[in-house]
């Protein structure tokens, strides 16, 4: 709906839309009169919707934050996912992945060649020189929050260390790029920059997206792009970034037993970061790593 000027703001504020976002609104058609393609404005978060999303996001940290204290050779990751599912449980909030759409378990799991969505096992154990990405989300009140963190077990490779710490830095490097009145091609751009100077590739079909409200919202957050194209940032989009960055190529395949995780068609590994990151109007901030 449009709003008039003296009509309570479309936020929640309370405030006339004049004196909240009627400036803000005229900035984005400005860019829309440009031909860029802008958020629609239930993508963008209220000052309520924002303290909830961050307190889901808050708990959403712990629960990584007690896997990286625990994590060691000889674990299993049905264990991984004991401490998270219990964790979250005790904080009063909800596993997100837990029966979503049919996953069966409290987070993810995806050791070595695994992308993504690999499923905790009692018999899959950890053993010196793994490389594994935990995937943990929450939901908190409703309110949704996600991230995830690599780890390596005991003493891995060279190659694997430096595998690591690049997919790190390609996410610390598109957190630099996600700005307020940039473009989502901005974070892509940095990502891909930086995974193919180092030898390695971006995988493409999956990618972030928009979170707090639903688990995935719009906008699909692609880790290959150009900068100063595809959909504009704005102060209040929450969404991840989480690329998945593969020593070879970037194919992939899913496995057709359980129908959910992602390997390297390869067989080379993959490492993976997450961040929530909410769009402020000086930069942004980091909601769960």
């Amino acid at each position: 709906m449009d709003f008039n000027r003296n009509d309570l703001c479309w936020c929640g504020s309370n405030k006339k839309y004049k004196k909240c976002h009627l400036e803000f609104d005229q900035k984005i058609q400005s860019y829309a009169n440009k031909g860029c393609i802008t958020p629609p404005r239930e993508l963008i978060k209220n000052a309520e919707q924002i303290e909830g999303i961050r307190a889901s996001a808050k708990i959403n940290t712990e629960v990584l934050d007690l896997v990286a204290k625990n994590i060691r050779i000889g674990m299993s990751t049905e264990d991984i996912d004991v401490l998270v599912h219990d964790y979250t449980v005790s904080k009063g909030a909800i596993p997100a992945p837990l029966n979503f759409e049919g996953f069966p378990k409290s987070c993810c799991t995806s050791i070595n060649d695994e992308i993504c969505h690999g499923i905790p096992d009692k018999n899959v154990i950890l053993k010196e020189g793994d490389i594994i990405n935990v995937d943990v989300s929450t939901i908190y009140n409703g309110y949704y929050s996600d991230a995830s963190r690599m780890f390596i077990i005991g003493e891995a490779h060279e190659d694997l260390k430096k595998l690591v710490r690049v997919s790190k830095e390609c996410l610390d490097l598109a957190l630099e790029a996600a700005k307020p009145w940039g473009f989502l091609g901005d974070i892509g751009e940095a990502c891909q920059k930086h995974a193919e100077a180092n030898g390695y590739s971006v995988v493409r079909e999956f990618g972030g997206h928009g979170v707090g409200i639903e688990f995935h919202e719009d906008p699909f957050v692609a880790h290959v792009g150009k900068k100063g194209t595809d959909m504009l940032l704005v102060p209040g989009m929450i969404f991840t970034i989480e690329p998945m960055i593969n020593m070879g190529k970037p194919n992939l395949f899913v496995d057709a037993d359980n129908d959910w995780t992602a390997l390297t068609e390869d067989g080379y590994p993959s490492s993976q970061w997450e961040y929530t990151i909410l769009i402020t109007e000086t930069g942004n901030e980091i909601l769960t790593h």
